[in-house]
Parts: structure tokens; C-alpha cells; sequence
């Protein structure tokens, strides 16, 4: 078999297999993605005001929703999305006045975004099951 013939066992381009996105890249898609879940909560929340305004026991069928497994999962998710949204559009802010724009610092307020959205999402999930 000649060499051109012959089948290749490497892959034709960089894939996942062999490329990692850079930590940036990744916070960049979660920013996107945050932003869309954001915009899905929206119509959650208006479907829930809806339930609200119709009669009593169609709200307490989306309450006993929200108040299951799933619904709380749900509602943790969105959660961290919003606190999450709000801290890195605070660091566009920044960035937007040019301030943080060296890779040390980008990948450091990155991470303070990631932990400060977790914090705040622990803490404001604390409280809420405390007022339940």
C-alpha cells in the first residue's frame, strides 16, 4: 500500500480530543449561555404570575412544582445564572474602561467571577429555604 493510500490514525484537524479551551473562551460561552437561561426564567416568571392570577389551584399545582426536586433544581440553576450574569457584566464593565485586559488578570477576575456566583448563590439558596 502506498503511502498516499494509506488510512491516517491522526485526526484531520484539532477536535476536543486534543485542543482545551482556554479558561476565557469557556466563561465567554457561559456568559452566552447564562444569558439565554436568564431569558428562559423570564417566561418561567411570567408563567408563574399567569398561574398566579388564574385561580388557586392552578397556582398550587406550580407551586408543588417548584417545590419538588426538579423545581428546585430549576430554580437553583437560574439562580447561579443571574448572579453569575450580574458578576461578569461587572467585569465587562471594567473591561469596557480598560481595566483587566492582561491575561493574569482576565483569568483571575474570571475565577473571582466563578466563585463570587457560587457564594452568592449558596448563600441567597440558604436564606430562601430559611424564609420557606
Amino acid at each position: 500500500m502506498s503511502v498516499a493510500n494509506r488510512p491516517s490514525t491522526r485526526p484531520l484537524s484539532p477536535h476536543l480530543q486534543v485542543y482545551r479551551l482556554p479558561m476565557l473562551a469557556i466563561l465567554s460561552i457561559l456568559h452566552r449561555a447564562t444569558g439565554i437561561a436568564l431569558s428562559v426564567g423570564a417566561l418561567y416568571l411570567a408563567t408563574w404570575v399567569m398561574y398566579a392570577a388564574s385561580n388557586p389551584r392552578s397556582y398550587a399545582m406550580f407551586q408543588s412544582f417548584n417545590g419538588s426536586i426538579v423545581g428546585r433544581i430549576v430554580l437553583g440553576g437560574w439562580l447561579f445564572s443571574a448572579f453569575y450574569h450580574l458578576c461578569n457584566g461587572i467585569r465587562h464593565l471594567f473591561w469596557d474602561v480598560g481595566y483587566g485586559f492582561e491575561l493574569k488578570d482576565a483569568q483571575r477576575s474570571g475565577w473571582a467571577v466563578v466563585i463570587v456566583s457560587l457564594v452568592a448563590t449558596v448563600v441567597a439558596w440558604v436564606v430562601g429555604l430559611r424564609l420557606v
